[in-house]
């Protein structure tokens, strides 16, 4: 049976695009109000959550979580505040534009009062991942890509280095891992007992609608991580749409999951980790559109290798870290999907550290990187062509030759 079109005429598509554009003017409106009554005073007294603690040379940079907004600040170096641990400050609100207030601001505080630590489930598991590791910086990894926290900036060096802060950031591949894992082991206990007291149900739709809900639980748990929020939403769309026989690998539903998202949360407008996702599914998409025929295995040999050239002059135009090992990023990627899932179970029984040794050599091995930034008018006709090539398969070659050249001359002056 041929798949259907979510939408069959240009009429509801602009219904569509009209409800949520209310939404989001909506939301703004909301934003807006809270943003008011934050600048209302000069100094406003919060309780706030650190998320992250940048060290400097003579300062420390908080990054802060409010039940409003996100923010950041500097405390003297002889403070020693912990992640997730709970401050009381008085932060200065003077010249913090609206537009700041949704991105994320710095500011200065003062009468900052670090509280008691919380016993949270997440700073449990935090300190539980720190304790099965002697490197700092390998905890650090793997609190990354358990509970989505921030690497520290020499981390970040290295995972750019590497050309892997894509399984650094948790998005949708680590859903696909988690979510066939959590399968796994719900139809392990569900099949006997479908077998014997329900065998009239669909099991299959039973073991989605219980792994979507731990899912859920999961994202919700990591305060809506941007990149993570847009694979899930997928995630749920693609079932409903596959239950409803409408086409689920379209442009058309990454747009429409991007715009529900965008609406619902207007900051997330501002997060790059949300709009690189978005980009990596439109390449995957492309990928799918043109290669399908190829052969099997050809074609998962080739996938990460064209994914990866294909959006490295987007990615080089925000991180420009250029070095050769970034060229073994598709066979990490790959090596990636037996690592994760191993990974996570040995820290599940208390051996976390069984890659420790090997990390460890990775973070240690010399490396030469140069700074390369994708020049604005190169940037421009290839995203314009990128997006023409869903309709043409000639502008789809003409982005290949593109891609190619972008890729020859951007690791060129590496090798000789």
């Amino acid at each position: 049976m041929d798949t259907l079109p979510l939408f069959t005429t240009a009429k509801e598509r602009f219904y569509f695009v009209l409800v949520y554009s209310f939404i989001f003017i909506f939301n703004i409106y909301s934003y807006f109000q809270d943003y008011k009554s934050f600048v209302d005073e000069e100094v406003y007294r919060s309780k706030a959550t650190i998320l992250n603690i940048y060290d400097k040379q003579t300062y420390k940079i908080l990054k802060l979580k409010t039940d409003k907004f996100i923010c950041f600040t500097s405390i003297p170096k002889k403070l020693d505040p912990k992640i997730w641990q709970e401050i009381d400050l008085y932060l200065v609100t003077k010249n913090i534009s609206f537009y700041e207030y949704l991105k994320g601001f710095y500011t200065k505080n003062f009468n900052l009062v670090l509280l008691n630590e919380t016993n949270s489930i997440k700073k449990t598991i935090y300190s539980n991942i720190e304790s099965q590791h002697q490197n700092r910086d390998i905890a650090s990894l793997y609190n990354a890509l358990f509970l989505a926290t921030n690497i520290s900036s020499d981390l970040r060096d290295v995972v750019s280095l590497y050309g892997v802060s894509h399984l650094v950031a948790i998005s949708g591949f680590h859903l696909g891992v988690i979510s066939f894992i959590v399968y796994l082991i719900l139809n392990i206990f569900y099949k006997p007992l479908h077998q014997r007291y329900m065998p009239y149900r669909n099991k299959r739709y039973d073991i989605f609608v219980v792994t979507s809900i731990l899912l859920l639980f999961y994202l919700i748990f990591l305060d809506n991580v941007p990149s993570l929020l847009r694979a899930f939403s997928m995630f749920i769309l693609a079932f409903i749409f596959l239950r409803s026989n409408i086409k689920v690998v379209s442009f058309e539903t990454l747009f429409i999951v991007t715009i529900i998202i965008i609406s619902i949360f207007p900051k997330l407008l501002f997060s790059i980790s949300l709009w690189l996702s978005v980009i990596g599914v439109f390449y995957i998409f492309l990928f799918i559109k043109y290669f399908s025929n190829l052969n099997k295995y050809l074609k998962i040999f080739i996938f990460n290798f064209w994914i990866f050239f294909a959006i490295n002059p987007i990615v080089h135009f925000i991180f420009d870290t250029t070095s050769l090992e970034q060229l073994l990023s598709p066979l990490i990627t790959l090596l990636f999907t037996l690592f994760y899932p191993i990974a996570f179970i040995s820290h599940l029984v208390g051996y976390g550290d069984l890659f420790d040794p090997f990390l460890i050599d990775i973070l240690n091995m010399p490396y030469h990187i140069y700074h390369f930034a994708t020049p604005i008018y190169f940037l421009v006709p290839y995203i314009l062509i990128s997006i023409f090539s869903i309709y043409n398969k000639r502008i789809f070659y003409l982005l290949n030759i593109l891609l190619i050249l972008f890729n020859f001359f951007l690791y060129l002056p590496i090798s000789i």
